[in-house]
């Protein structure tokens, strides 16, 4: 029987996994380089679904000072994404110091600034001598070009294509939007979503304070739809700058397909859930 490749790729997730890079990797703390690494690997703790970075305890520039036994997550922490698991998963909002993997916390230390549990020596034969850190904590560079969000997986991509379908968003019975002319960004194991030019939203939209990033795509802002005399909070949002992988939809406008009604060549389509639901 076949089996579908999405189930494949995710069979792995409730174990520990890694995978070498060939990139330089580097992590700073203000003036301060931490990491200088040509030999770092991803490493997934179990049920996360972005990686983080391991590097060895050699090309780390800095004490690392052993504070216990690593913090467990229990069973019901995460997001439900019943398209790749029927466990709850660890998405980025999930701290770094909620750990699904065997392995002793520690503190970075470098230039007089302690880190507090910045890192984890995991208890594993194949990453003894490797400690992961939490990528909030420093900042990272690929190569010579910045790593935000997190580090990118490289198994995971995203795809914008442009298209001639007719696509109509409501909310509540009303026209939020409506389309001839969207691209369609792919992004793996996530919703397709449907970009539209600013011209063609039918809506106010009120500035949001929210901020958000994506390893992919860049930062995005975000807006609140006026519907009627109520703001629905944060429910589009826009790239005005974003990464070259996903220049083609700058200052386009997206809606959550979790939240919104998506009718393509007049078929209403299936909310999708996720952790934006």
């Amino acid at each position: 029987m076949s089996q579908l490749v999405r189930q494949s790729v995710m069979s792995g997730l409730p174990r520990l996994r890694h995978e070498p890079t060939a990139k330089r990797i580097r992590a700073k703390l203000g003036e301060f380089t931490v990491v200088d690494s040509t030999r770092a690997v991803l490493v997934w703790e179990p049920r996360r679904v972005v990686p983080s970075w391991a590097v060895p305890v050699d090309d780390v520039a800095a004490a690392l000072m052993p504070v216990g036994a690593a913090a467990r997550a229990s069973d019901d922490v995460g997001a439900s994404l019943p398209s790749v698991s029927d466990r709850p998963v660890l998405d980025p909002s999930v701290p770094f110091a909620a750990h699904t993997a065997d392995g002793q916390a520690v503190d970075v230390v470098v230039g007089g600034h302690r880190v507090g549990q910045a890192g984890l020596r995991l208890a594993d034969p194949d990453l003894a001598d490797y400690v992961v850190l939490d990528f909030d904590r420093f900042d990272w560079l690929e190569e010579d070009e910045p790593n935000i969000g997190h580090p990118r997986d490289p198994f995971h991509r995203i795809d914008i294509v442009t298209s001639s379908r007719h696509v109509r968003l409501e909310r509540d019975g009303t026209v939020l939007a409506e389309s001839s002319r969207p691209r369609l960004l792919f992004e793996t194991l996530l919703p397709a979503r449907w970009y539209l030019p600013r011209e063609d939203v039918r809506v106010p939209l009120v500035a949001s304070a929210k901020r958000t990033t994506c390893a992919y795509k860049g930062h995005a802002s975000y807006f609140s739809p006026v519907v009627g005399e109520r703001e629905i909070p944060d429910l589009a949002w826009t790239y005005e700058h974003p990464l070259r992988e996903a220049n083609e939809v700058t200052g386009l406008i997206a809606f959550f397909n979790e939240r919104v009604d998506v009718i393509v060549d007049g078929e209403l389509d299936e909310r999708p859930i996720t952790p934006w639901s």
